[in-house]
């Protein structure tokens, strides 16, 4: 495994600062000007519902009823941060998110996402929860 230097690790921190700052403004305040100090174009969306560019976005985020973005886990590795997130309101019922972002000059111009519906424990083979 390679040596990871301070300037890898400061960037894996900036990155995910910015994240958290981007996903806070955008979607718990709603805050459409997050987009333009945190996302740049072209932004390229691998959801597999989500369309390329931020106008996808800036239609959908107005109508999100009861959002909320709960990350339990974060991980960064230089330009990529990596979320593990109960989500409500993005869904029907509450889902489980892992979204990965790609950041270039500290703007978020890639995302992929791995969507589940949320299992209690109780439910799940293992009884271990899904967050």
């Amino acid at each position: 495994m390679p040596d990871t230097t301070i300037a890898d690790h400061d960037l894996a921190e900036r990155n995910t600062r910015i994240v958290l700052t981007a996903m806070r403004e955008l979607f718990a305040e709603k805050d459409l000007t997050a987009l333009d100090r945190y996302w740049a174009e072209p932004y390229v969306q691998h959801s597999p519902q989500m369309p390329d560019g931020l106008d996808t976005l800036r239609s959908a985020v107005p109508g999100l009823q009861g959002f909320s973005w709960q990350p339990h886990r974060i991980a960064a590795q230089g330009d990529l941060v990596f979320t593990h997130s109960l989500v409500h309101g993005w869904a029907p019922g509450p889902v489980v998110i892992v979204d990965i972002y790609r950041l270039e000059n500290e703007r978020i111009v890639e995302h992929w996402d791995v969507v589940q519906d949320l299992t209690p424990a109780e439910s799940t083979a293992s009884g271990h929860p899904m967050v």
